[in-house]
Parts: structure tokens; sequence; C-alpha cells
């Protein structure tokens, strides 16, 4: 299981114009994966993007998904 959130939108903007960042934690390691957002719509690109890369790592798929449901 993987939990997940996004923050932001930052004010002020980092210096590569990002304002948000989404963040992944394995329940099992803790393992933390943080990934910076210019646009909140950026985030399923970004969790496939994750998503692939981390199953082959680890030899395992992933099973779950946890997230606070926000908008």
């Amino acid at each position: 299981m993987v939990h997940t959130d996004i923050c932001g939108p930052l004010d002020p903007m980092s210096y590569g114009g990002n304002r948000y960042f989404i963040t992944f934690i394995d329940d099992f390691s803790r393992k933390t994966w943080v990934y910076f957002l210019k646009e909140k719509s950026a985030a399923l690109k970004i969790f496939k993007e994750f998503k692939a890369p981390t199953e082959a790592e680890s030899n395992h798929k992933l099973v779950a998904v946890r997230s606070d449901r926000g908008g």
C-alpha cells in the first residue's frame, strides 16, 4: 500500500515554476518519494511515472493507493 497527498498551491512558487508537490509513502518501508508539479492536473501523469519503475524495482505490484480524496 502506498499513501499519497498533494500539497499546494505554494506561495511563492519555486524557482522552477512549481506550485504543488505530491508525495508517495510506502506503508511497509516508509520510503518516501516527492515530485514537484507546475499544475495539480499533472498528478495522474506523475503517478504513472512513479508506479512503473517502483513496481519494476521491487518486483511487486502496487496493491492499493490511499489518499485523503482531496479535490
